[in-house]
């Protein structure tokens, strides 16, 4: 699929290499409804040693990991910013995680916004848009 601005990773080693080497995953539309793609999503990932941080209005407590209502609320660094939120918000989601110093920002299974993808490369982001780690990891690096 063409995105609008060049500089999307679709390399399976850069997609690898960034989930293995990125450790703290703010994952932004995390509840606790387990029937939600995040949850799952959420729960692979700290299942392969990853740290979740649920962001969420709520700021509900997800798979043992305290939630905050806003990524600007979230008190320590976070590497990679995981957008299951409507495309309509992808935008806005991005311009928070460039505020606070975000190394990639992974854009969901369906999650396509040709201004926050934009925004995230000016931004000088790490930007993957349209996958799941939940596949990825599994396609590229094993069980």
């Amino acid at each position: 699929m063409a995105y609008v601005a060049d500089g999307v990773i679709t390399d399976d080693t850069a997609i690898r290499d960034l989930l293995i080497v990125h450790q703290t995953w703010a994952v932004v539309g995390l509840s606790q409804n387990m029937a939600r793609p995040a949850w799952g999503v959420a729960g692979f990932l700290k299942g392969h040693d990853k740290r979740i941080v649920p962001v969420h209005p709520k700021a509900e407590t997800v798979h043992g990991e305290p939630g905050y209502p806003t990524l600007a609320d979230i008190p320590f660094p976070v590497d990679v910013v995981d957008v299951f939120v409507n495309a309509h918000l992808a935008e806005q989601v991005t311009a928070q995680a460039a505020a606070v110093g975000a190394k990639a920002i992974w854009y969901q299974l369906g999650v396509v916004n040709e201004d926050a993808i934009k925004l995230a490369l000016e931004e000088g982001l790490q930007v993957v848009v349209d996958r799941c780690p939940a596949i990825e990891w599994p396609r590229l690096i094993g069980a």
